[in-house]
């Protein structure tokens, strides 16, 4: 029988992607009134700057097993303390932040690196004011707490990810453990973030399903030690490898699936 019901938090309950991508398009018009620079232009070329910049530095390993991505480093600070690995990355960003924004600005032909230097702030000033949750979280999580043990299982920094519950603090009152990567030491799909959830729900891997949208952590970390999965697909994309338990296409599908696990 299911107790508990294990949550994905970026791009499953948050819309995190959206948040990036709308703070790449108020940014990117702002530079546009600027230097005239075309804003999907410019967000394609900061992008794709930013994940090349990303891989160089000696802490990309370490972000990859906490799992903190290019765009996330945009933003973030990095303000915990308890690993090394935060300490290098808290100085790295400020550098890393400018030098995405001053390339793709150079990459349009434009050499001024202190737009870039403003843009970069700018970005993160956005993002912050940005967070977006699906229309359906809410709903969904109201109909299961009082049925199930809830846990939110999200890699990344710890200060970043905290950061993203301090915008919709709405969300944390339904946890009763909150689980990141970070203070673990290794991300989804490490089988040592699903055991540490285990053993802090007291419970076993059948009594709990793991409700994700990322294929490669969520649900080959899960589906690893036998735990029960369900993919939110909202993306239409095709599984190879792995194979969920259950596929949807929005989150609300959840409930029909867990009422029958009951």
């Amino acid at each position: 029988m299911i107790k508990a019901i294990m949550f994905d938090l970026d791009d499953t309950l948050l819309w995190d992607s959206k948040s990036i991508e709308e703070a790449f398009k108020a940014t990117c018009r702002y530079a546009q009134t600027k230097v005239g620079v075309d804003p999907q232009d410019l967000e394609l070329s900061v992008r794709e700057a930013a994940t090349k910049l990303y891989s160089t530095y000696d802490t990309y390993e370490f972000t990859k097993n906490i799992g903190i991505n290019p765009f996330e480093g945009l933003w973030g600070d990095f303000l915990d303390e308890h690993d090394e690995g935060f300490h290098k990355m808290k100085e790295i960003v400020p550098t890393y932040r400018k030098k995405a924004w001053t390339s793709g600005l150079q990459s349009l032909g434009i050499t001024d690196a202190e737009l870039g230097a403003e843009l970069s702030e700018r970005f993160r000033k956005e993002r912050k004011e940005k967070p977006y949750v699906y229309e359906d979280t809410f709903r969904v999580l109201n109909e299961v707490k009082g049925n199930f043990q809830l846990l939110l299982l999200t890699n990344g920094s710890p200060h970043l990810q905290n950061t993203k519950l301090d915008k919709t603090p709405e969300l944390v009152p339904y946890f009763e453990e909150i689980i990141i990567s970070g203070d673990i030491g290794r991300g989804k799909p490490d089988s040592a973030m699903f055991l540490h959830a285990l053993e802090r729900l007291k419970l076993q891997k059948d009594e709990v399903i793991m409700v994700g949208d990322n294929l490669n952590t969520d649900i080959r970390g899960a589906s690893n030690l036998g735990i029960t999965t369900v993919w939110v697909n909202r993306r239409q994309q095709k599984p190879q490898d792995i194979i969920p338990d259950y596929e949807i296409k929005e989150l609300h599908e959840v409930l029909e699936i867990v009422n029958n696990m009951k």
